[in-house]
């Protein structure tokens, strides 16, 4: 497709469903389980209605904000997503390449099909994303190929023991093609084997992942990095407590996208208790489901300092390449522009004083006559 005849990220959707081959797809689109934890991020996030403000001068909106303490042009990271060469043959390159273009961080994962200095190459900030390994050398071996690559945090999944049901791949006897492997880490051919009733990626992460990723290891790895350290699948507050405790600089509140246990909790529903539980201790990150700058708005209303988005920028590679990649990038900065300014907001930081209700009326955040007054920033 034509990346400027796009006006939604639902268009690149669209665009790469036609594409791809139904396997790959599935791949990319589909949850755990029965699906009800990605069909209920969607749902959740739908639910979060704003309280406008009005009288405010939204001449100037801007979009600009900063994570993990660096300039950012959109509160917006692109999440780490593995094989970006399932898409298209550019893979990594092309998303970070687009990232670098929106000036936005790229977040790489340990199972990138593109080699992590290739991708800092590209020019982009650039996070690792660190699956813990069962070799406790080769994990931290990783983390300094990352620190010698330029990346300026650590993001450390901790929701996959091992990887979730799901039974699209299970169906399809899921195998990763010849062209594409995980670049960054030495497996055998595990991911690339088919056999009966079985997802041959789900295999190579069951042989790959450590089961016993516990806080010795957030530990282990803390004292290992001086990089900014960011945990990422925290949905209960107790856990991000603990994680400040550890010293983590940021926790994502993300339930995979869906895609590991599919009774878990709506990201979008979990945030707001994270929020309070770490009082601006650390950074709070949402993840799964974003799919427009209004959904980047509730996240921002509910406290999150940015979120991550992951399937909009596969979809965009695989309908139209880099450009595809750019053009979702670009239509999450002019959705999340016209969302701040129609709600009464000139920047990103403004969105905090929004109030919101659920779809049924409930508020998530009410209205106070007692507290603080808005008053117009100069």
């Amino acid at each position: 497709m034509a990346p400027g005849t796009a006006l939604c990220l639902a268009d690149f959707e669209h665009a790469a469903a036609s594409v791809l081959p139904p396997d790959v797809w599935d791949f990319v689109a589909g949850g755990s389980g029965d699906e009800t934890a990605l069909e209920a991020n969607r749902t959740a996030l739908d639910r979060v209605r704003f309280v406008p403000r009005v009288l405010t001068d939204v001449s100037q909106v801007t979009t600009d904000t900063t994570l993990l303490g660096r300039p950012a042009g959109l509160p917006v990271a692109v999440a780490p997503i593995a094989y970006h060469r399932l898409v298209h043959p550019d893979g990594e390159l092309a998303a970070a390449r687009a990232a670098k273009a929106a000036g936005v961080p790229f977040t790489a994962s340990t199972l990138s099909s593109v080699p992590i200095e290739e991708i800092a190459a590209a020019g982009a900030a650039l996070w690792f994303q660190l699956y813990w390994l069962r070799d406790t050398d080769q994990s931290l071996g990783l983390v300094r190929r990352a620190e010698d690559a330029g990346c300026q945090a650590i993001v450390l999944t901790v929701d996959v023991p091992w990887m979730g049901r799901r039974l699209r791949d299970l169906r399809n006897r899921f195998v990763l093609p010849g062209h594409v492997r995980a670049a960054n880490i030495t497996t055998g051919a595990t991911a690339h084997q088919r056999s009966a009733n079985a997802s041959a990626v789900a295999a190579h992460t069951t042989q790959t992942f450590s089961p016993a990723l516990t806080w010795s290891c957030v530990a282990a790895l803390r004292r290992h990095t001086a990089l900014p350290l960011v945990l990422k699948g925290v949905l209960a507050p107790e856990d991000a407590l603990r994680a400040v405790e550890f010293g983590v600089d940021a926790v994502v509140v993300s339930n995979h996208g869906g895609r590991q246990f599919d009774g878990a909790v709506p990201s979008i529903d979990a945030l707001p208790e994270v929020v309070r539980a770490v009082g601006g201790s650390c950074e709070v990150l949402l993840d799964s489901g974003i799919r427009s700058g209004t959904d980047v708005l509730r996240a921002l209303a509910l406290g999150a300092r940015g979120v991550l988005v992951g399937r909009p920028l596969m979809w965009g590679l695989a309908a139209a390449g880099e450009a595809g990649a750019r053009r979702v990038l670009d239509l999450l900065a002019d959705e999340l522009r016209d969302a701040l300014g129609l709600s009464g907001c000139d920047r990103v930081a403004a969105a905090a004083r929004l109030r919101t209700v659920r779809g049924d009326g409930s508020p998530e955040r009410p209205f106070a006559p007692g507290g603080p007054r808005v008053r117009a920033e100069t």
